[in-house]
């Protein structure tokens, strides 16, 4: 039977990676256990795509930093935190720093669960949209200074004729220019330019 996605539950708590564990098993996910953030952080850089369950208090790194790691990192993991009761001030200051959610001790395993499914369905989205934007990056990358020029004059709405003038060369030379930026942006009209240049962020929507 498929897995319904991996679950990293990060908690020093032994009973209650074994509660968890019992539970996301049975839910069928794949899933991970670690008794600290850093075990789980040295590992990072080979973690597969996944939702991470992290209590908030814990001895040494706790989930606060454990999130600022990880958006250092630039990971697409969704990650819900557990907390206890008195630490929404910590819940509040996790969602800012990337939390999807979080979850206040004891809570319902139908609810985590729910949680879990919702947080890899966005999270995967966001992910292909991100590898998208990269591919789009990517494509910019191998434009010619002169290309990116042309590029830009043209996203900025500038006629071939003003971009000449801008750059100092001929209208048939920024024509060619122009068909090179096409063909290596994979564009096939201006507007779909616009629209991979707005994802790129090189302009504003």
């Amino acid at each position: 039977m498929a897995s319904r996605g991996r679950v990293y539950v990060i908690d020093d708590d032994d009973v209650m990676r074994d509660s968890l564990h019992f539970l996301l098993d049975s839910a069928e996910f794949e899933v991970s256990l670690f008794e600290a953030a850093q075990k789980f952080l040295d590992q990072l850089p080979t973690i597969a795509f996944g939702c991470v369950v992290s209590d908030v208090r814990m001895p040494g790194l706790d989930g606060i930093e454990l999130l600022k790691q990880i958006k250092i990192s630039r990971a697409i993991l969704p990650v819900i935190i557990m907390t206890g009761h008195g630490d929404i001030q910590l819940a509040v200051e996790a969602m800012k720093l990337g939390a999807v959610d979080f979850l206040e001790k004891p809570f319902e395993d139908d609810r985590l669960v729910a949680w879990i499914d919702t947080a890899l369905k966005q999270a995967e989205v966001g992910a292909r949209d991100e590898a998208v934007t990269q591919e789009i990056v990517a494509r910019m990358a191998s434009l010619s200074p002169r290309e990116r020029q042309v590029m830009d004059g043209l996203v900025a709405g500038r006629s071939n004729k003003t971009i000449a003038r801008d750059h100092n060369i001929s209208p048939r030379t920024i024509e060619v220019y122009r068909a090179n930026v096409m063909t290596k942006m994979q564009a096939s009209s201006l507007s779909e330019l616009v629209r991979l240049a707005m994802q790129a962020g090189v302009m504003k929507d």
